[in-house]
């Protein structure tokens, strides 16, 4: 199975980007989904979290800004970021986790996104 992450790349602050991930089979039946970041020099963290009923959390960091879904019949999940912050400059990965068997979690390559000041 691949995840294939993309849609990063340069924007000044304020502006907006949307990820997506594309998995290669269709994983996300009874499966959650979510984002991580990890910053230069910092710990991967969660972002934002997507179950398989459709709840999502996010960090405290980027509520407001951050919209996470997912598409199950296309096997596709998504971010859209609102006002950038150059804080939010990160590789961003995205996951997939199913805990009821046959278990599983899956993580895309990242996709960098650089936020100018």
């Amino acid at each position: 199975v691949q995840l294939q992450a993309s849609g990063g790349g340069l924007v000044q602050a304020g502006g907006s980007l949307k990820l997506s991930c594309a998995a290669s089979l269709n994983i996300f039946t009874n499966a959650a989904s979510a984002w991580y970041r990890q910053a230069p020099g910092k710990q991967r963290e969660l972002v934002a979290f997507i179950s398989n009923l459709g709840t999502t959390i996010y960090a405290d960091s980027v509520k407001g800004r951050f919209t996470i879904s997912r598409d199950n019949a296309k096997n596709t999940m998504s971010l859209h970021i609102d006002t950038l912050k150059p804080e939010d400059t990160a590789v961003y990965y995205c996951s997939i986790r199913r805990l009821m068997s046959p278990t599983y979690n899956y993580w895309g390559q990242g996709t960098l996104v650089t936020v100018s000041s």
